[in-house]
């Protein structure tokens, strides 16, 4: 069972069905977390300066007119 690491709700987070790198959000607190081990699951609270600079670039680069 993981629990959050800023507010202790249990997350419902099956190991076999996330990978590394992938981003989580608590549904009770907000916080993202990335998930840095999935066995067992370790969390990481994520940059948000550089969670929202990695989604920009994904939309620019799709961006061809």
């Amino acid at each position: 069972m993981v629990h959050c690491p800023e507010c202790e709700t249990n997350l419902d987070i099956d190991e076999d069905e996330v990978d590394e790198g992938e981003v989580v959000s608590c549904p009770e607190c907000g916080t993202d977390f990335e998930i840095v081990t999935v066995s067992p699951i370790e969390l990481k609270p994520v940059d948000e300066a550089k969670y929202e600079e990695d989604e920009e670039e994904e939309v620019e680069d799709g961006d061809f007119s």
